[in-house]
Order: C-alpha cells, then sequence, then structure tokens
C-alpha cells in the first residue's frame, strides 16, 4: 500500500512559462531556458559525482551568467535577480491542486522534494496556493547531494518513517525518475511536455498525461 507520495516541483507541478515569459525578452531562441535548464542538471550532476556541493541557486546564477555569455550578451543584476526571482511565482498547473487534495482524502502524504533550497520550496508553494495541501517538503541542502542521486529519495523516505516500497515519486523529468528507482521507490511519470522517456532509463510504473488520473492510479496501488 502506498503511503506516500513524493513530488518534484519546477515543471512537474509548477509551469515554467512565468520564467520563459522571462528568458524571451532576452533571447529569440525559443529553446533558450532548455538549454539553461539542462546545462543547470549537468552542473549539479558533474559536482555530485565528484563528491563537491554549491546551493542550487548558485549553481543557476553560474550557468544563467554562461548563457548570456555564450550569447554575447550582458548580465545585469537586475536582469539577474529578475530572471532567477521567477522561480518564486511559478503558477502550479490546473490539475495539481486537485491531484493533492485526492491524495490527503485517502490519507496518502503529499510531500515536495526539491533540489531548491527550503526557503525557495516554501515560497514556491506558498506562492502557487498550496502549500497547506502538503504534509511536508524537502531540500537536497540536507544530505548536500542534487536528484537523482539516491540519497535524497532515502533520506526523506527515512524522516517520514516511511519503507521505501511505500512510496511513489511523481515527476515529469526521466532522470529524476531513474534515480527514484534506483533508491527502490515505485515511480509515476507525468507528461508535462513532448518528450520521449530515455529508454536507458528504467521505465516508470505509471504513465499519465493528467495528474489526477495519475493520482487515481497511485491511490489503487496495493
Amino acid at each position: 500500500m502506498i503511503k506516500a507520495v513524493f513530488f518534484d516541483m519546477n515543471e512537474t507541478l509548477l509551469n515554467l512559462s512565468v520564467l520563459k515569459e522571462n528568458f524571451d525578452k532576452h533571447f529569440e531562441d525559443s529553446y533558450a531556458l532548455k538549454y539553461w535548464f539542462v546545462k543547470l542538471l549537468h552542473t549539479s550532476t558533474v559536482t555530485g559525482a565528484m563528491d563537491e556541493y554549491k546551493n542550487f541557486g548558485e549553481l543557476a546564477g553560474v550557468v544563467l551568467e554562461n548563457l548570456f555569455y555564450e550569447n554575447g550578451k550582458t548580465l545585469t543584476s537586475e536582469t539577474k535577480t529578475e530572471i532567477l526571482g521567477s522561480f518564486r511565482k511559478m503558477p502550479p498547473y490546473s490539475d495539481v491542486a486537485d491531484a493533492l487534495k485526492l491524495l490527503n482524502q485517502n490519507n496518502i502524504r503529499t510531500i515536495a522534494v526539491s533540489n531548491s533550497s527550503l526557503e525557495m520550496i516554501e515560497e514556491q508553494l506558498t506562492n502557487a496556493g498550496i502549500i497547506d495541501l502538503f504534509h511536508a517538503y524537502y531540500s537536497v541542502d540536507a544530505v548536500q547531494k542534487y536528484k537523482p542521486f539516491k540519497e535524497i529519495y532515502q533520506y526523506v523516505a527515512r524522516k517520514e518513517n516511511i519503507p521505501t516500497e511505500n512510496v511513489v515519486m511523481v515527476a515529469t523529468h526521466d532522470w529524476d525518475l531513474f534515480g527514484a528507482k534506483k533508491a527502490g521507490l515505485k515511480t509515476a511519470y507525468i507528461e508535462r511536455k513532448k518528450e520521449i522517456f530515455n529508454p536507458y532509463y528504467f521505465p516508470a510504473d505509471i504513465y499519465k498525461t493528467d495528474l489526477v488520473e495519475l493520482v487515481r492510479e497511485i491511490i489503487k496501488i496495493k
């Protein structure tokens, strides 16, 4: 029986539309945001593989500076603050609140697990109007190892006193679910973008395009 659902936040629960608007002000390339995000994940994965750690906000800032530099643009402190600050104001997808309420009604704990700091997570959930639908939230700062390294998934399960086999990780990122599966969790993929699930990663246990439908499948797991 599933006792808890861990949720990724950025792009899984929260829509990146506000962030994209700020990128579009400075780049004509529609893939600029995606390139920045991939480069950020690459940086966090490399530092983790080398047993080094820097706050996600620091990494995000450095990668943003590099993106502007690569494109021959000047990044002012005001622009940097505006772009990174939009992370705090992202709205939830329309299916998020109903999905969280359904889990709460079925006595399944809802827990946010993010690469962001605790302060950032709290502000994001508050601004999105869904913080009251969560039982807890955790940052990788606690283990100083980013997702998809297994430490954070196992750490949260221990803190919540729930066996990993009784937890489902929900994300729109295949690499996140790969890490969760390696850590012993069940996984559920919510399709938020047109992208092929990497065939070299462990497949998710559940695939859906609607979060409420996905949650209904989670509730059925015995």
